[in-house]
């Protein structure tokens, strides 16, 4: 690898053994084997090192959880599906356990770093267009308001399952918990049939 590529590496680790606000550029530097002056030089500052690490790793973890959903998808049942699919996102946590710590961490640092908070809504529509391919078995999806509104619910649900699982991983809501949440929803606000009744909703 090159220096760039050994820098974002190093990012990587130090975000996992570290987290954001404990690792320095001294950290990064060390861990890739080059200058302090290499960060500037390839990604301008370490702060935009780090968000370029933390993107590269949500990466990562779609990848994973693409292979999961893979299998999901292949349950005739739409229900069973759903449910398969978000016990897949929640037994994730554990092996990430760092990625998502650093990604709440990253929240309370946005007013203090000028540019951090556009660079992160932009990997934000990316995720959410990246979720609603995921979970409708499907490479990519196209750019439209309706497959956006999907991969804001999905992301939605996402965040409120991680954080959960952050304070305790016991309390993560699991696919039978949102199949059931979703279907008292729709009935409540939508007046349609709750699933699981005679003539559940259609997948």
């Amino acid at each position: 690898m090159g220096n760039r590529e050994d820098l974002l590496a190093s990012a990587t680790r130090c975000l996992q053994e570290k987290g954001y606000g404990r690792t320095t550029a001294r950290d990064i530097a060390s861990g890739a084997g080059v200058s302090l002056a290499a960060i500037g030089y390839h990604y301008g500052s370490k702060d935009a090192l780090l968000v370029e690490a933390l993107v590269e790793a949500m990466g990562r973890w779609g990848d994973t959880i693409g292979e999961a959903l893979s299998a999901a998808a292949e349950v005739d049942d739409p229900q069973e599906r759903f449910v398969r699919a978000w016990d897949a996102v929640r037994d994730s946590f554990a092996e990430h356990r760092g990625l998502w710590t650093v990604q709440f961490e990253i929240l309370g640092q946005l007013d203090s770093l000028p540019g951090l908070s556009e660079r992160l809504a932009e990997a934000q529509k990316a995720g959410r267009l990246g979720l609603a391919a995921l979970f409708h078995g499907k490479a990519e999806e196209e750019d439209t308001p309706e497959v956006l509104a999907r991969g804001v619910f999905y992301q939605s649900l996402l965040l409120g399952q991680a954080a959960q699982w952050l304070i305790k991983p016991e309390l993560a809501p699991s696919g039978e918990d949102y199949l059931r949440g979703l279907s008292l929803v729709c009935g409540d606000v939508l007046g349609g049939v709750p699933v699981g009744a005679s003539g559940g909703a259609e997948g």
